[in-house]
């Protein structure tokens, strides 16, 4: 299996993200190191949107490839490394976050698992427990059919509670879940969704997922135990400083 990090300098929130150090060392370190420890990969390779990626992937003994800089997702990052002739072979494709160095324990696991199962793309969710995450909408939700299928992803509060306010979300027979943006693909679904054109629910939520799901591609959603934080803002950054360094240098 072949396991791709996409990873790209332009961040809106965090500029130049990759690279920013955290306990010593760039984030996309970090996330190797987490990453690199999956037993089911074969390959591990970052896909990269710039040299200064390259140089300190490889600086630190990784693997990295300069792609494309115009790809519109990370996932066509991703399908533009599977398809080069050293990585033709694989068939299933894991697309993994350059930006969680706290990945849940099992999390690329469970998105494999929905493939072996059947599914054309695994990914998978957490349990939300508080009002204030379910609200943001920072925060990707998910809503699964009974078979543990996607039914919709939104930054709004999904599933809706009516006459409520998010109170008990943890009892709820339908309880919310964070989208955690890990994919498994088998080859031919990954060559589907990044041969499709833009979807208006795509635009207008900024989520790839809806043009995968208004298509017709069934994706399988494994919820796993949550992990720590991504890094999105700078207080993940100060977030991740204090838990890295309080591990001693390992993630």
């Amino acid at each position: 299996m072949l396991g791709v990090i996409p990873a790209r300098l332009g961040s809106s929130r965090l500029p130049r993200k990759p690279l920013i150090r955290i306990a010593g060392r760039p984030l996309i370190e970090w996330v190797w190191r987490r990453m690199s420890g999956i037993e089911l990969l074969g390959e591990l390779v970052v896909a990269a949107d710039d040299p200064e990626i390259v140089e300190t992937v490889e600086r630190f003994g990784g693997r990295a490839v300069l792609t494309w800089q115009g790809h519109r997702s990370g996932t066509d990052r991703v399908a533009e490394v599977a398809e080069r002739p050293e990585y033709s072979h694989f068939e299933w494709i894991l697309n993994l976050q350059g930006d969680e160095p706290f990945l849940a324990p099992g999390a690329p696991e469970a998105a494999i698992d929905c493939l072996k199962r059947g599914w054309e793309i695994g990914t998978v969710a957490v349990a939300i427990s508080s009002a204030a995450e379910w609200e943001d909408p920072g925060t990707v939700k998910v809503v699964r059919d009974d078979l543990g299928g996607a039914l919709y992803f939104s930054r709004a509060a999904i599933p809706y509670t009516r006459g409520g306010q998010g109170e008990g979300l943890t009892a709820a027979r339908v309880p919310p879940l964070r989208h955690l943006g890990i994919y498994g693909f088998a080859r031919a679904a990954l060559q589907r969704v990044t041969a499709l054109p833009a979807h208006p629910l795509e635009e207008r939520e900024g989520l790839e997922q809806l043009r995968w799901l208004a298509s017709g591609v069934r994706i399988g959603v494994a919820v796993v135990e949550a992990g720590g934080p991504g890094i999105d803002t700078e207080e993940d950054l100060a977030r991740a400083e204090r838990l890295l360094r309080g591990r001693e240098g390992s993630p």
